[in-house]
């Protein structure tokens, strides 16, 4: 089975940064796309960023021009780098991905545990 662990969440300042790292093992995996969602304590788990796998990208329009999303294909990691954080970016990141066991063609979504991020006043 793919699993995921998630690694990079703490506390920051306001206008601060962190990088996000999700790295993936387990079983062999034909990915269509990797995320980071994240979840406010009273509120829905929503999209951040996603990065498909011929290389293009979206944001939430709360995140575009201070997050950005990559990948490192040979070490089957996701980062989400933060920038200019602000305290409603309070929240738990989750990493996902989605795709096909290559062994057994059942398409899959795995979900990391989630990495607490801290935005103060």
């Amino acid at each position: 089975q793919v699993q995921l662990v998630e690694s990079g969440g703490g506390l920051v300042q306001p206008g601060g940064s962190l990088r996000l790292s999700c790295a993936a093992s387990g079983s062999f995996f034909r990915v269509n796309f990797m995320g980071w969602y994240r979840q406010a304590p009273g509120s829905q788990r929503e999209l951040v960023a996603r990065i498909f796998s011929g290389g293009s990208t979206n944001y939430a329009d709360s995140v575009k021009g201070r997050f950005t999303i990559s990948r490192d294909d040979a070490k089957n990691t996701v980062y989400l780098q933060m920038n200019s954080l602000n305290p409603e970016d309070t929240a738990v990141y989750y990493c996902l991905v989605d795709g096909t066991e290559i062994l057994t063609r059942r398409y899959r979504e795995v979900w990391g545990q989630g990495t607490l991020v801290t935005v103060s006043s």
